[in-house]
């Protein structure tokens, strides 16, 4: 297995992955599995990858029937190297964290999605026991669970273009305040 960061192709490779064998309760996407290893590698408590490898095709009896040895060993190999990138990162190159959102280009102009991401984070975080997160850290969860959770969604569109920008940018410092307040336990 190879270290550091994906290239794009191999992003592009998974996600091509996840959308041939996924449904509408898979993981959609190299962004939102991205968030879901964040929130594993964040969490209070370790998930063990039997525990979250179902998840990623929306539970067990949804696991791929790969065409290859082959493809499911490099969809392996892919996404080992990915969560240990970001554990790499989170751990100890913090401020070289970025979480993976998408972008997409409506008449010309690129806008940042951050919802699939924060989807993800959202389903590791229901993996884990995250009850005593304290409660001065409760903004942080709630910045990601803003664009995480569809409940979240009327009050999103009530966001002025500023609020909703600055919605955005609170999702990488609360990622990194989240996941340190769990390294020290």
């Amino acid at each position: 297995m190879q270290q550091g960061p994906l290239t794009e192709e191999e992003l592009e490779w998974l996600d091509d992955v996840l959308l041939k064998y996924g449904n509408d309760e898979s993981v959609v996407d190299a962004s939102e599995l991205d968030g879901l290893f964040t929130a594993i590698l964040s969490g209070p408590v370790l998930i063990e990858p039997q525990v979250w490898l179902p998840l990623i095709w929306g539970g067990e009896e949804n696991d791929p029937e790969w065409e290859s040895e082959e493809e499911f060993e490099q969809f392996m190999d892919l996404i080992a190297q990915h969560m240990n990138d970001i554990a790499d990162r989170l751990n100890e190159y913090p401020d070289q964290f970025e979480p993976l959102f998408g972008l997409n280009t409506v008449e010309g102009q690129e806008f940042t999605v951050v919802e699939d991401w924060c989807c993800g984070y959202m389903k590791g975080v229901a993996l884990g026991d995250w009850s005593s997160l304290p409660v001065a850290l409760q903004p942080e969860l709630a910045a990601i669970a803003l664009h995480g959770q569809e409940e979240h969604l009327p009050r999103l569109q009530k966001l002025s273009p500023e609020e909703y920008e600055q919605s955005i940018e609170a999702i990488l410092p609360a990622a990194i305040s989240l996941h340190a307040k769990w390294l020290l336990h």
